[in-house]
């Protein structure tokens, strides 16, 4: 009768994950944001590119950085920076736009990051991932998938599929749809 019951609670999801491939290893694309060091899934990632040719949307969220033309498709730009803690990241020599593709029910839809620089594609055992940290972080606990232990240092593992909310990423299909409208006007 002595039997664990786990709630359906992220941060039990999160462990559940980090448990079932405790004995798989995954490849990550690191990058740094704010001095921290993060990585997303590489199945996730779909290109990166150069920042830049940022078109600007007036009356969205501060996160939401602008839209790209990526070859002929309206991509929306999420500052990851802001997105975490509410501060605008400035562009530099490395900045860059990391495309992700985030899965909502049958969608997909690519999203683009700004990171302050992208740094390689590690793999990393799944018995040197942690569960995310339930306090300390200055993000939000969901949005963390786990922390990678690489040469004694921890890379947090971002989920990108929690980052944006299902409302967040209606938000970005309707501005994405409005750019695409403008741009057709345009024609």
């Amino acid at each position: 009768m002595n039997a664990i019951v786990r709630g359906n609670s992220p941060a039990s999801n999160n462990r559940q994950v980090v448990a079932a491939t405790a004995a798989e290893s995954a490849q990550y694309l690191t990058f740094v944001l704010g001095g921290e060091m993060f990585a997303v899934g590489i199945l996730h990632v779909k290109e990166i590119i150069e920042f830049g040719n940022l078109t600007e949307i007036p009356m969205v969220p501060p996160f939401i950085r602008g839209v790209i033309n990526l070859r002929g498709a309206v991509v929306p730009v999420i500052d990851l920076s802001a997105r975490f803690d509410g501060r605008k990241s400035e562009a530099g020599k490395r900045t860059c736009i990391v495309i992700v593709e985030v899965q909502d029910d049958d969608l997909s839809h690519d999203i683009g990051i700004m990171v302050d620089a992208v740094s390689e594609v590690l793999e990393i055992p799944g018995r040197e991932i942690e569960p995310p940290p339930a306090f300390g972080a200055r993000i939000r606990a969901d949005f963390i998938q786990g922390m990678g232990k690489v040469a004694g240092k921890f890379v947090i593992l971002l989920d990108i599929d929690r980052i944006l909310s299902i409302e967040e990423i209606a938000t970005l299909a309707s501005v994405a749809g409005s750019g695409e409208d403008t741009h057709r006007q345009g024609n």
